[in-house]
């Protein structure tokens, strides 16, 4: 990290002058050397860097520091420095932008392989398949020539009404940066950059350009940092997206705690950090604050705060060279990881390859939240006749939620895949069952406009209950009733800009449901969303819940495949789903300073209790746990077997156990630790995952599964150190299914404090 005082204006520009002077010399003494370093591969990055970097004027380092369309920098055209290119993740490379407006840019060429979502991603558990995901998008990204993908989105979901929870990875730090890890290492093992994003606790939509969060320290070391810090010191991240919202009073993009004194001093990261698109809001708080990149400010490119602004303050001597050269150095370092310069491989689209990995992450995200009298799977031998109903069962998803959306080659819906897995033993009859009101412009209206809306509030409410007869009809012809319903990617749903403003299905979905199950005993509900609803008004009427997520391009092919046994779900729950909002920890209080803030302000009250912690510590009995998933199969645990070694910051302890699965399918069981520190206060949660691994195992097959835990997995955050530190005692390791189903329970002890810093 580079920390500066301040000298004087005349000692500054005294140090610019002399610094343009020694530019000049370099880049006459560069005239005469063939070929330059930075071309020349062989050579360490850095020093490349450098070499680079004397070669350029004070206008070409300004240029590399700022957008000039909307997904690239200039670059340096007269040294063949190409434009740094970016692409939207964080499921697939999106589709073209026009370079001055969000307008596609209409090419044929963009067509991309549309992953499951993060929350998707999430619910597999598999680190291996996150791996895979990310060698998509970088083969993908490079055959697109994009250099830096906005991908992975790790923050936390504090809420069940956050409208970007989709794209995230749950509520548990310690899943989020297991996935951000191995996703980040599949992306940048393909000579493409990730970008983790958003730094730091961007965790509502609401007000997200201006709120300012109030957390306390250990809250934000112990649960909304540790995906960010393992990306950056586990897997070397390459770039870093600062959020929209504020922290300690500064923006995120501007915030000297968050970007240079924990980013890039404590963690030692050297890649580049960037601003959200309109994320900057002053030159000189951006400049100091650790900006590295500012891409998408609301203005002319030539007007961004880090162009001209900027470029004119060096030039004045009120900012020092210095920094803008560190700015430039991360920037370059970047470009050459990402092998801009040199004979980067070509990618692939669109690949049978990639269509498989999106299937089988689509396959292992969909969880089994019930299945009374073993409904499911169905047998389409037997099945005659099934009622797909539902506006998710035809809706096309991809395309949709914000910046993450996809142009995928094609999509392959609930009822397409059902219909495909089908193939035509059995009657599919369809039926809408409830049709979401298309988006509309707000404003002002006169008295007949008030009648108009009036009126077509009556013809909807009619045309809503027509949908529903219609869809008990096809209920009451069918053996087995499909209900696909859920969210959708609407505004103040799953999209970005906004939250939603209620736990409950929209659209009228729980009367839907509720007749049907009535019409037809034998209904399976699948939610189609990227968060946790409300089902009380119809789960007890339902024997099978289905959480399927947004699938991506081979969504209802995955769904199908799970439907029918051809793939046993092992899909687990990133996220607690909570009975009632008022459950949940930002709005157990209903009072606005927890969400979504007021007077600018929101407060993270709960502090460490977020997510199952919560429901741990209060007592409260979440409609599924964090962690649950049912399978075709059952499993057995054998008793726990531990072993340590080392002393203090070297612990290192391994947690073994035999899993067997005692069914007669195969499938795969997600083998969870959590660690409850025995006798701990109140501010310590009474269990946190710490180890997670995901076996799969043929029918009657015993496999052995470890589990492993070092210093940190014992540790709290204590600010007055401050750093990590390890209590002296008493510690229960559960290993099981979920948050609240142990299997099995072993004790293991401390025996002496340990610091370890940070």
């Amino acid at each position: 990290m580079i920390r500066f005082v301040r000298p004087s204006a005349l000692v500054l520009r005294t140090v610019h002058v002399l610094a343009i002077a020694l530019c000049a010399v370099g880049l006459a003494a560069a005239a005469e050397e063939t070929p330059p370093r930075y071309l020349d591969s062989s050579r360490p990055i850095d020093e490349r860097v450098e070499d680079l970097l004397g070669r350029l004027t004070l206008d070409e380092k300004i240029a590399l520091v700022h957008a000039n369309t909307k997904f690239t920098n200039a670059g340096v055209p007269r040294l063949g420095i190409p434009p740094l290119r970016l692409s939207d993740g964080p499921h697939g490379v999106r589709e073209e932008i026009s370079a001055d407006s969000w307008k596609p840019a209409g090419r044929t060429d963009d067509f991309a392989t549309a992953l499951p979502v993060g929350a998707a991603l999430a619910a597999t558990w598999n680190v291996d398949l996150a791996r895979a995901y990310g060698g998509v998008i970088a083969a993908e990204a490079r055959q697109r020539g994009k250099h830096i993908m906005l991908a992975p989105g790790v923050n936390i979901v504090r809420t069940p009404l956050g409208g970007r929870n989709f794209e995230y990875f749950g509520e548990d730090p310690w899943l989020s940066s297991r996935l951000a890890v191995a996703t980040i290492r599949g992306l940048q093992a393909g000579d493409v950059a990730a970008c983790v994003k958003h730094f730091a606790l961007n965790n509502q939509e609401t007000s997200r350009s201006s709120v300012d969060v109030a957390v306390s320290e250990r809250a934000l070391r112990e649960l909304y940092l540790p995906a960010f810090e393992a990306a950056v010191r586990e897997a070397g991240v390459l770039s870093v997206m600062g959020a929209y919202n504020r922290y300690l009073g500064a923006y995120c993009c501007e915030n000297d705690r968050l970007l240079n004194q924990i980013l890039k001093g404590e963690w030692g990261f050297r890649g580049l950090v960037m601003s959200d698109w309109n994320g900057t809001h002053d030159t000189r708080a951006a400049f100091f604050g650790g900006l590295d990149l500012e891409m998408g400010t609301h203005k002319p490119f030539d007007e961004f705060y880090f162009a001209r602004p900027l470029r004119d303050s060096v030039q004045r001597g009120e900012f020092p060279l210095a920094v803008l050269d560190d700015k430039v150095r991360r920037n370059l370092r970047v470009l050459f990881a990402t092998r801009a310069l040199d004979d980067r491989p070509p990618g692939a689209m669109n690949t049978p390859e990639h269509q498989a990995v999106a299937r089988r992450v689509a396959a292992e995200a969909i969880i089994l939240l019930k299945n009374a009298a073993d409904l499911l799977p169905l047998d389409p031998e037997r099945v005659k006749a099934i009622a797909v109903i539902g506006d998710n069962a035809t809706r096309l998803q991809c395309h949709g939620g914000g910046s993450s959306e996809i142009k995928p080659l094609y999509e392959i819906t609930p009822l397409a895949g059902i219909l495909e897995r089908v193939a035509g033993r059995a009657t599919i009859i369809h039926a809408a069952g409830y049709r979401p009101p298309a988006q509309r412009r707000t404003g002002a209206v006169d008295a007949a406009g008030i009648a108009r809306t009036e009126n077509a509030a009556d013809a909807q409410k009619a045309a809503a209950a027509e949908l529903i007869e219609r869809a008990v009809a096809a209920a009451k012809a069918a053996d087995v009733a499909i209900v696909v319903g859920g969210l959708n990617h609407d505004h103040n749903q799953d999209a970005e800009g906004g939250d939603r403003t209620a736990l409950g299905l929209p659209y009228g979905q729980d009367e839907l449901i509720a007749r049907v199950a009535a019409a037809n005993p034998h209904t399976v509900v699948v939610l189609v969303a990227g968060s946790p609803v409300a089902m009380d008004p119809w789960l007890a009427q339902v024997p099978s819940v289905v959480q399927a997520w947004y699938g991506g391009m081979e969504a209802g092919r995955a769904l199908a495949d799970v439907l029918f046994g051809d793939v046993n779900p092992s899909g687990r729950l990133p996220v607690s789903f909570p009975r009632r909002l008022a459950d949940s920890p930002a709005h157990a209080s209903g009072a606005a300073r927890h969400y979504p803030g007021e007077k600018g302000q929101v407060h993270y009250d709960e502090d460490l209790l977020v997510g199952y912690r919560w429901f741990d510590a209060k007592g409260i009995e979440p409609l599924f746990p964090f962690g649950f998933g049912l399978s075709y199969t059952k499993f057995a645990y054998s008793p726990l077997r531990v072993t340590s070694t080392g002393r203090g910051a070297d612990l290192a302890v391994t947690v073994e156990c035999d899993v067997r699965n005692a069914g007669d399918r195969a499938g795969a069981e997600v083998v969870q630790l959590y660690l409850e520190r025995v006798g701990a206060d109140a501010t310590r949660p009474p269990q946190e995952l710490k180890a997670f691994a995901k076996v799969a195992l043929a029918a009657g097959e015993s496999k052995p599964v470890r589990l492993t835990l070092n210093a940190r997995s014992f540790a709290t955050y204590d600010p007055a150190l401050p750093g990590w530190r390890i209590e002296a005692g008493d510690f229960r390791l559960h290993v099981g299914s979920s948050s609240r189903d142990r299997r099995q329970t072993v004790d293991y002890r401390v025996p002496a404090a340990v610091v370890l810093g940070r």
